[in-house]
Parts: C-alpha cells; sequence; structure tokens
C-alpha cells in the first residue's frame, strides 16, 4: 500500500515507524561557515605571540653559532688587513 492515495490527506505515507517520504525537490540551503565569516579572527595577535614564543625557544640554537661565526669573521678580516699592511708584509717577509 506505499504509495497509494489516502482519501483523507491525498497521499499515504506508510507504516507507523517505516514512514516512505516523497523526495524533496527544489530546496537550496546557503549557510557560511564560521570560519568563513571571519577568516583573520586573531590572526595578527597569534602570529605576534608565536612569533616571540617560536624565537624564545629556537634562540640558543641560533645565536651561538651566528657569534662563533661573527667572531670569526672579524678576526679573519683584521687578520687579513694586517696581513695586507706594511707591518705583516714584512713581517711574512722575514
Amino acid at each position: 500500500m506505499v504509495g497509494h492515495n489516502d482519501p483523507k490527506t491525498g497521499w499515504w505515507m506508510g507504516e507507523p515507524g517505516n514512514s516512505v517520504l516523497p523526495t524533496p525537490t527544489r530546496i537550496a540551503i546557503y549557510a557560511l561557515s564560521p570560519n568563513r565569516q571571519r577568516p583573520l579572527a586573531g590572526a595578527f595577535h597569534a602570529a605576534i605571540f608565536n612569533t616571540f614564543r617560536r624565537c624564545r625557544h629556537q634562540v640558543l640554537y641560533v645565536v651561538p653559532p651566528f657569534l662563533v661565526a661573527y667572531a670569526a669573521m672579524h678576526w679573519a678580516n683584521e687578520r687579513n688587513e694586517y696581513l695586507n699592511s706594511k707591518r705583516g708584509r714584512l713581517e711574512s717577509a722575514e
């Protein structure tokens, strides 16, 4: 009897608890997800504090090698200038 006409409502929906509903057609639902409403909400605040936190945790891995490299380059530049000066050439010539 599923799908037969009901004299009172015009459509019989099936046994109670086992209803056969007609397929809805032409229904369009539009919604905007929460992350699309404010895509940059808190992004700048988080960027500042996350950058500070990450830098603070990585400073001991980055700064000492840079200090060693800077000291070595400073020493090498001074040594090069000395060796190319008059006194340095006289010293290396002996």
